[in-house]
């Protein structure tokens, strides 16, 4: 139902927020706010704030940030309703009355949920007793503790057609009910209904609330046709938006940061028996887009875990196609493939809990799983191949309808795509991995980072329109101790005078940045045109290239200066004591992914600043002429 917002409000005002909050995370007054550990990251240093005159909290850890209702919700996986229930209890506020309408609906759902208690009381009873001796013998050979089928409360469902509809008659529940949820087969063709689970091993499925609303049935006779048989749609059972185990794995997926979803309810059990206790069920669908929003209320980057087999790579790209249209900024999902075993519980009984985790940290993005999707196939040895599959990879990463997502996506398709086809490029050719484009424009090599200051920092001089624009890029790099201080002169002498030109440069910068100036532009002197110097260093600029290729290049060159930062730095790391790196390893990794996005940035725009410039070459120079100086 709809909340009013009197009412939200009023629980607000009764409920401050640090009082919701200090149920999880321990909070010390700091002035007007209180101060805390992060209860999304750990950390040592408190970063998570609570102002209760503003209503809200913040994490600087992760940027989340909410009320009352969205702290239950970010933690404990609550929807909205739920939330709103608890925190209306804690404070005391009475929910708001339901129509007759709905009261009726909600006694009869009510009266729904007592039939699925009393029928999971009978198959409990039944698989305690004489009949249950198979069901037994089967749950001991799949290796399931007596505190496993006590707390998944595993039942049997007898042979005889009419057992469970005569156990609930005797209770006074009507067939309708029975048929209502789903316990009893009918239909016009059938003159007397009778009991959908027979012969089989019943495993209740819970709702978010823990409350019976469907059953799981496991074959048990090797003659049945159908290996697992689930309760139909019912009035509380909706298959496409539950999983299976939720309400048991809510609270150890928020405290974990994660939680593993699987394709059978027996792998599930297993696996939580093992230990691991934010495990789910797909309960053998493909995900729906409210299954989708359920595994996100568990965690932000839920793992699934699918059998390498081709039936598994089938479910895994079915999935994506599902998922990728949803992703949002910080929510997204991983894929596990098990290679060479049959199943999680199989694995979990021959090598333990510890060899199913590993196959876990091996877990992908479900990008690098759509790559191999897209690519294993393709053909790029020639234009038309490659364009097929940049019109698919296009069509793609354009379903994913957030902004931010999609942008990212589209970004690293076209890095990954240049990465691709320039092998090509190169095995074709015959060229160099790097260094296409400092070919085609004749960089002076000598020095090569010295180089690259030297250069940046001269055309920076000679079209000084660009400094607002580099400024912020260029604040990154690591220049040499006397570039460092003449870049902050330029720096200063355009925030002092809004606009700069060449020659105000050469006029307002202070005598001990002439040298500087001489080495990187050069003055104009008698048989010497004013930045003699820099167009020596590039001599495309004899041509007189567009701003926007000029714009480009720098843009360039601060990528190759940064890869060599990076790669110095990443030296260093490694070279410390193996004692001591413990620490220095997720900065290590993240260098490392760091350097791999940046090559892959600049193998793209090596070769199209390559192409660029001998385009321009040849349009200003005719081909004749551009054919001299190339030879």
């Amino acid at each position: 139902m709809r909340y009013s917002d009197d009412f939200l409000d009023e629980i607000r005002a009764r409920l401050p927020v640090s009082e919701v909050v200090r149920t999880r995370v321990a909070l010390k007054k700091q002035g007007r706010e209180w101060r805390g550990l992060s209860p999304f990251n750990k950390e040592k240093t408190p970063s998570f704030f609570v102002n209760d005159q503003k209503g809200f909290y913040h994490d600087f850890s992760s940027g989340k940030s909410g009320d009352q209702f969205k702290f239950l919700m970010e933690t404990e996986g609550l929807s909205f309703p739920e939330a709103v229930e608890r925190l209306a209890q804690m404070a005391g506020v009475p929910l708001p009355q339901i129509s007759h309408e709905d009261e009726k609906a909600d006694r009869k759902r009510k009266s729904l949920y007592e039939v699925m208690e009393l029928a999971t009381k009978f198959f409990e009873k039944q698989f305690a007793g004489a009949s249950g001796k198979i069901a037994r013998e089967y749950a001991n050979k799949r290796g399931l503790a007596s505190e496993t089928i006590r707390e998944f409360r595993i039942g049997y469902a007898p042979s005889n057609r009419f057992a469970l509809k005569e156990y609930l008659g005797t209770l006074g529940v009507s067939p309708e009910d029975m048929i209502a949820t789903g316990l009893l087969v009918s239909g016009d063709d059938i003159p007397v209904p009778y009991d959908r689970f027979r012969d089989r091993l019943i495993i209740p499925i819970h709702d978010v609330r823990g409350r019976v609303i469907a059953f799981g049935g496991r074959v048990l006779s090797p003659d049945a046709q159908a290996k697992y048989l689930n309760s139909p749609e019912t009035t509380l059972f909706h298959k496409g938006s539950m999983v299976f185990n939720f309400h048991r794995a809510r609270q150890p997926s928020h405290d974990d940061g994660t939680v593993v979803v699987v394709e059978g309810y027996m792998d599930a059990i297993a696996i939580y028996q093992a230990g691991m206790k934010s495990v789910v069920a797909s309960m053998g669908t493909a995900f729906t887009e409210e299954q989708i929003a359920t595994l996100w209320r568990l965690s932000d980057d839920p793992i699934v875990c699918f059998d390498a087999d081709r039936a598994g790579i089938t479910a895994a790209h079915r999935s994506i196609d599902r998922i990728l249209p949803l992703l949002q900024v910080g929510r997204t999902f991983r894929f596990a493939f098990l290679r060479g075993e049959k199943d999680p519980d199989d694995l979990i009984r021959e090598r333990g809990l510890s060899a199913f985790s590993e196959v876990l940290k091996g877990s992908l993005p479900i990008w690098d799983v759509m790559w191999e999707r897209e690519t294993a196939q393709a053909n790029v040895a020639t234009p038309d191949g490659q364009a097929k599959l940049e019109s698919k990879l296009n069509s793609t990463t354009n379903s994913i309808k957030d902004p931010l997502v999609r942008t990212a996506y589209v970004r690293t398709c076209r890095i990954q795509l240049a990465n691709l086809f320039w092998e090509v490029t190169k095995s074709r050719r015959g060229l160099p991995r790097d260094g296409l484009a400092a070919r085609e424009l004749r960089i002076d090599k000598v020095g090569h980072r010295h180089g690259l200051q030297k250069l940046m920092l001269g055309l920076l001089v000679h079209y000084p329109v660009l400094l607002d624009e580099k400024m912020p890029e260029m604040a990154n790099v690591e220049f040499a101790q006397e570039y460092e201080e003449f870049r902050s002169a330029l720096y200063d002498l355009l925030i002092m005078n809004n606009e700069v030109s060449v020659r105000l440069i050469y006029d307002r910068l202070k005598p001990i940045f002439y040298k500087v100036l001489e080495e990187i532009h050069g003055h104009q002197i008698e048989g010497r045109p004013l930045g003699y110097r820099l167009v020596q260093r590039f001599p495309i600029l004899k041509v007189d290239p567009p701003l926007v290729f000029i714009s480009n290049c720098i843009d360039h060159f601060i990528q190759l200066l940064m890869v060599e930062q990076i790669r110095v730095e990443l030296k260093i790391l490694k070279e410390t004591p193996a004692d001591d790196r413990g620490e220095l390893s997720e900065r290590i990794m993240a260098l490392v992914r760091d350097l791999q996005t940046r090559e892959g940035v600049i193998q793209s725009t090596d070769l199209a600043l390559a192409e660029e410039a001998s385009e321009i070459k040849r349009l200003a120079l005719g081909p004749t002429e551009y054919q001299r100086v190339a030879a």
